[in-house]
Parts: structure tokens; sequence; C-alpha cells
């Protein structure tokens, strides 16, 4: 009968060593089911119809990524042609007119389908500064200081514009200061996980620029 004891003696024991394991981590071992709250609600997601066209107003075909069910989704709208002015250049002025779409509100048939934005308001595109490669954008801000998601957006709405982007591939965008711009991609990380993406880019130097030495 001793072996018996023993046994039952170890296992007393193994309970008691769990329970110690368990409150030490602040966890408290309950049978009794829990209520953890309604399941998250769904969205649907719909991209909505793109309207026939829009009485006095001048614009182009243009896909935005928005925000919808933790990723990001284009949704086709027409953009107003952006007012020229003086020392802008084309890049320049369809990347600042694409900005000013993800800043907007989403419509109501938008916002009912799930659809949200995270690019914060008075972000403005400026021209390149010199040196900088072909295709450059310079926002108001760093890239790298904006929001994880309004970055994501911006990168997938510019590298997917023809009239910003020269094909598939990086955009280049840089800050308002004299710091070398970055490539940024949109890859389909970045589109299902727009909240920990896109990485910090590479930077870009004018190509014949001498390479940094160490000092």
């Amino acid at each position: 009968m001793a072996p018996v004891r023993t046994r039952r003696g170890l296992a007393g024991v193994g309970v008691l060593a769990v329970g110690v394991l368990l409150s030490g981590c602040g966890i408290r071992a309950t049978t009794v089911p829990v209520d953890v709250g309604p399941a998250p609600s769904r969205v649907s997601c719909d991209t909505p119809d793109l309207p026939s066209g829009q009485s006095g107003v001048q614009g182009f075909r243009a896909k935005v990524e928005l925000v919808c069910g933790s990723q990001l989704v284009a949704v086709e709208r027409v953009v107003p042609v952006p007012e020229k002015r003086t020392g802008r250049e084309p890049v320049t002025l369809v990347a600042q007119a694409l900005l000013e779409e993800l800043e907007r509100v989403p419509s109501e048939q938008e916002r009912e389908g799930g659809f949200t934005t995270g690019v914060p308001e008075g972000l403005t595109a400026a021209p390149a500064r010199a040196g900088d490669p072909a295709g450059t954008v310079r926002l108001s801000r760093k890239p790298e200081d904006l929001p994880p998601v309004a970055l994501a957006q911006i990168v997938c709405t510019l590298s997917a514009s023809d009239a910003v982007s020269a094909g598939p591939g990086p955009v280049v965008l840089g800050g308002p200061d004299a710091d070398p711009p970055r490539a940024w991609e949109c890859t389909d990380a970045v589109r299902s996980r727009p909240e920990s993406a896109p990485t910090l880019g590479e930077l870009v130097r004018p190509s014949g620029s001498p390479t940094p030495t160490a000092t």
C-alpha cells in the first residue's frame, strides 16, 4: 500500500505546482465558462460602384487603398484633376490629388462596406529636391514618421498610379528635409497586414553619386 500512497502524494504535489504556476502568471484556474463578449462584427468590404459621371467635375480614374477588415482593399474613384500650380510637376500634382483622396472621409456607401482611412489630414506632396531620382515624391512629413497603416495606404496607392510610378515596383518617397529619399514597395504582406508594414525602405541616391565611406 505504501507505493500507492506515494503516487497519490506525488499527484497532489503536481496539482499544487500547477496551481502555483497559474496564479503566478495571473491566471485564475476555473471551470466556469467565461463570457468574452460578442464576436467581432464582420464587414463586407464590397467596393461601391463607380459613379457614371459627375456634372461639372473633371477627374481621372484611380484606385485608392482603404482599410477594410484590417487589410488594404483598392477602391476605384474619380479623382478631381488637381489645380496646376507654378513649379509643380505632373508627378507631384497627381500625388497630391491621390493624397487628398486618401485623407477624405469615405463615402456613406464605403463606410457601410466597412471602409476607413488612416491617412491624416493636411499631408501634402512637394516637388523633388535637386539630385533626387526621377519620380521622387517629397511628403510634408517623413514617411517613416507616419502611422504604419497610413504609410501602407500611401505606398500602395502611389505605386499603382502610372503617373507616379514608372511601373510595378517600389515608389520613391522622401520627407521635407534633405535626407535621401527611400524606395518603398507594396507587397502582399503590406496589403494583408498594413499595421506592421511596410518596413523601412532602402535609401535611393542619384546614379553616379559617390558612396559614403567610413571615417
